[in-house]
C-alpha cells in the first residue's frame, strides 16, 4: 500500500471524505453549512473532549459514501506531537479502508504543524514488500492545499528520503546485501554530491587494519572500509565524523549463534545504515557543515579460513587484540574504523552507532539506545535531541576500572570479558581504547532501536531508520 500526498496549487474537492483538525486553531463556525446538525453537534462535544479517551481521531459517517474525519489535536503544541498525530492519522486511513481524502486546514495552524504532520504520515506508512510476488496496489490518497505548507517542507523530504534508505538496507535480505553489494551501492551516492571512497581488502591489508579484515575472512565475499564525505561549507573547520558498523551477516563465526537469534542478523549492519541514511540526508537537503560517514563493511561466516577463537590480530591503531569470542565481531570492525577516521579526518566529534551487544536490550530495551560516551557535552546534546525527535538515549556509565575485564595475557586486550556482566560497558570501554588522541566521542548502542517486530510512533514493524533523524537534529541545533 502506498502514500501518495497531492498537493493541490488551490483548493478543491477532489474527494468527498474530508478531514478537519479540532483544536485550539479551528473555529466552529468552519463547519457551519458543511455537514448537519447531528454531526455538528457531535463535533462539538469532541472539540470540548467530552467522552474523550485514546482515541485523538475519529470518523463519522455524513452519508453512505462520505466520511467526516476529526483530529483532535487540542495537546499536540510542537512538531514533534503533529509527526505522531500524523502517523496515527495514516494508521486510522489503512485500518478503516480510507483510500482518498481531503485535509482542511484552519487558518491560524502553523504551517510547519502541517508539515510535520504530513512527514509523520509518510514515516508510518513505510513498507518494505520488494520481494512478495503479490503487492498491495492500492494507494491512500492525501489531499492537501499546497499554499499551506512550510518552507521547511523540502528539508523533511530529505530526511524522509534519508531515512527510507536506511530501512531499505536494512531489510535487505543477507543474500542481496552482502558486502560487495553494498559497496556498490554506496559508490552511486556520489551522484548526489557525496564524495565516496572504498577501500577494498588489498588496501586495508597495506593499511594494517587487521582487526575488522579478520571479521570479514571466513566469506567469499569481500570485506571493506567506506567513507562518505560531504562539504557543504567552504572554509578550514574540522569535520563532523559518523562511523557505523556494517556486519551485513552476522553468524557468529566458529562461536555459532543459536539459530532463533542467526535469522535476525541481516540487521547487524544497521549502524553502517544510519550513516548512509545520515550522509544522504545531509546531501540532499544542502546541509551547511562538513561531515564524513565511515563504514566497514563484512560478513562474519564460518569457513575453513574463518577466525578461530583464542586468534590474535594487530589494528590499524598498532594494539593487539586476542579473539576470545568470534561473535564479538563488531567491536573489532569498529577499532580499525574509529582510530582511521580520526588519524585521517581529524574530527570535531566521533559519533559511532551499532548493534552491538544483546546486553543493551537487557538493559534497556527498546525504548532507549545505550550511550557511551568520553564528553559530557556531546553526550548532553545528543540526549536533548534524542528528546525532540523521540529516538531517546539513556548514558551508560565508562570507567577505568572495566578494563580489568579486557585486559588479555597474550596480547593487549581481549574482545570479550569472560568473567561476566556489563557485556555493554565493556564493549564500548574497548571501542574507547581506539580513540588515541582524546577526540570527543559518544557510541551509540543501538541494538534494541534498529528493528522492531512490532512497530513504533513513527514506523511500522520492520526497519526502523533509527539515527538518522536524532544525528540530523544534533547537526541542525548545534553544528550548522
Amino acid at each position: 500500500m502506498t502514500l501518495k500526498i497531492n498537493y493541490l496549487d488551490k483548493k478543491k474537492d477532489t474527494s468527498k471524505n474530508i478531514a478537519y483538525f479540532v483544536g485550539r486553531a479551528s473555529k466552529i463556525t468552519e463547519f457551519d453549512g458543511v455537514i448537519n446538525d447531528k454531526i455538528f453537534n457531535n463535533i462539538l462535544r469532541f472539540k470540548k473532549g467530552e467522552n474523550l479517551k485514546d482515541d485523538k481521531i475519529i470518523s463519522i459517517n455524513q452519508d453512505l459514501d462520505q466520511k467526516i474525519v476529526l483530529i483532535y489535536d487540542v495537546k499536540a503544541n510542537d512538531e514533534m506531537e503533529y509527526e505522531k498525530l500524523g502517523a496515527q492519522f495514516y494508521d486510522f486511513l489503512k485500518k478503516n479502508e480510507i483510500y482518498d481524502i481531503n485535509i482542511n486546514i484552519p487558518k491560524k495552524i502553523k504551517s510547519i504543524f502541517i508539515s510535520s504532520f504530513i512527514h509523520g504520515a509518510e514515516l508510518k506508512s513505510y513498507e518494505f514488500d520488494l520481494y512478495k510476488s503479490k503487492k498491495n496496489k492500492k494507494n491512500i490518497n492525501i489531499n492537501i492545499d499546497k499554499s499551506i505548507l512550510s518552507s521547511k517542507s523540502k528539508k523533511l523530504d530529505a530526511i524522509l528520503k534519508g531515512v527510507n534508505f536506511t530501512r531499505d538496507l536494512v531489510s535487505e535480505p543477507g543474500n542481496v546485501l552482502h558486502p560487495d553489494e553494498y559497496a556498490k551501492r554506496l559508490s552511486k551516492l556520489n551522484k548526489i554530491g557525496l564524495k565516496v571512497t572504498i577501500y577494498d581488502e588489498k588496501k586495508l591489508r597495506k593499511m594494517g587494519c587487521n582487526s575488522l579484515l579478520g571479521v570479514g575472512q571466513g566469506s567469499i565475499r569481500g570485506s571493506y572500509l567506506v567513507t562518505i564525505e560531504w562539504n557543504g561549507i567552504k572554509n578550514n573547520s574540522k569535520p563532523l565524523a559518523f562511523v557505523g558498523k556494517g556486519v551485513c551477516f552476522d553468524t557468529g563465526g566458529y562461536s555459532l549463534k543459536p539459530a532463533k537469534f542467526m535469522e535476525d542478523m541481516t540487521y547487524d549492519m544497521a549502524g553502517s545504515a544510519a550513516v548512509v541514511g545520515l550522509m544522504k540526508t545531509l546531501a540532499l537537503r544542502k546541509a551547511k557543515i562538513k561531515a564524513v560517514g565511515v563504514v566497514g563493511l563484512v560478513e562474519n561466516m564460518v569457513s575453513g579460513n574463518a577466525q578461530r577463537p583464542g586468534d590474535i590480530v594487530k589494528s590499524y591503531s598498532g594494539k593487539t587484540i586476542e579473539v576470545l569470542n568470534t561473535d564479538a565481531e563488531g567491536r573489532l570492525v569498529l577499532a580499525d574504523a574509529l582510530t582511521f577516521t580520526e588519524e585521517k579526518f581529524k574530527p570535531n566529534f566521533i559519533v559511532d552507532l551499532a548493534t552491538l551487544t544483546g546486553a543493551i536490550i537487557i538493559s534497556l530495551g527498546s525504548e532507549y539506545a545505550g550511550l557511551f560516551s568520553n564528553n559530557d557535552k556531546l553526550s548532553k546534546q545528543l540526549i536533548d535531541v534524542g528528546k525532540k525527535v523521540d529516538e531517546k538515549l539513556w548514558r551508560m556509565p565508562l570507567h577505568k576500572n572495566f578494563d580489568k575485564l579486557i585486559n588479555s595475557k597474550n596480547a593487549d586486550m581481549q574482545n570479550i570479558n569472560y568473567v561476566g556482566g556489563a557485556g555493554s560497558t565493556t564493549a564500548a570501554q574497548f571501542l574507547q581504547r581506539f580513540i588515541l588522541k582524546n577526540t570527543p566521542w559518544a557510541h551509540l548502542d543501538i541494538a534494541g532501536m534498529a528493528f522492531s517486530k512490532y512497530g513504533g510512533a513513527l514506523n511500522s514493524s520492520g526497519a526502523t531508520g533509527y539515527g538518522v533523524r536524532l544525528l540530523n537534529k544534533l547537526i541542525e541545533d548545534y553544528y550548522e
